[in-house]
């Protein structure tokens, strides 16, 4: 450990106990001022940023969407994303799209993809066969690449009530 100018070293190691301190405020919230349980999760921001009303486990999402939203194979700007539970991914994931640019790519808004950060514009490509979205690779900002992990997926959340259902 490095000392500071004319301090002794006791000194520069009382304030490297403050460092992951400051590390977790300063991503606690991504920038929203908001956390949960104190870390940022993707299912409660989804719900804050998006018109589906779910909770639980991201990857339950899609079972409790039937009978109460739509899902489809194919995006639709403000659908929401539902990604497996995986070993990466225990309790899956959920993605707010915010555009298609075609038919095997769109732009999502996510919270903690990159821990307790909240990314908006991230690129998610379909990689799957009969492009159903039910695989996908995802942005990953630290290398500035699509990631080289496929996700599978089970597909999207649509606002509003399903085909044929009234309210």
């Amino acid at each position: 450990m490095s000392r500071l100018p004319g301090k002794p070293l006791f000194h520069c190691a009382r304030y490297a106990l403050f460092l992951p301190l400051l590390a977790l405020i300063g991503c606690g919230g991504g920038g929203t001022g908001r956390s949960w349980h104190g870390r940022l999760q993707c299912a409660p921001w989804a719900r804050e940023h998006s018109a589906i009303a779910l909770r639980g486990a991201a990857a339950s999402w899609w079972q409790g969407a039937e009978g109460k939203y739509g899902r489809a194979a194919h995006p639709a700007p403000g659908a929401v994303l539902v990604f497996r539970s995986t070993s990466r991914l225990p309790d899956g994931h959920v993605s707010v799209v915010r555009s298609v640019r075609d038919s095997r790519a769109i732009l999502v808004d996510q919270a903690n993809w990159n821990p307790g950060r909240i990314d908006h514009a991230v690129p998610v490509v379909d990689v799957s066969p009969r492009n159903d979205w039910t695989r996908v690779r995802v942005w990953w900002s630290p290398t500035d690449t699509m990631g080289r992990t496929v996700y599978p997926t089970y597909g999207f959340i649509l606002p509003g009530p399903p085909d044929g259902w009234i309210s």
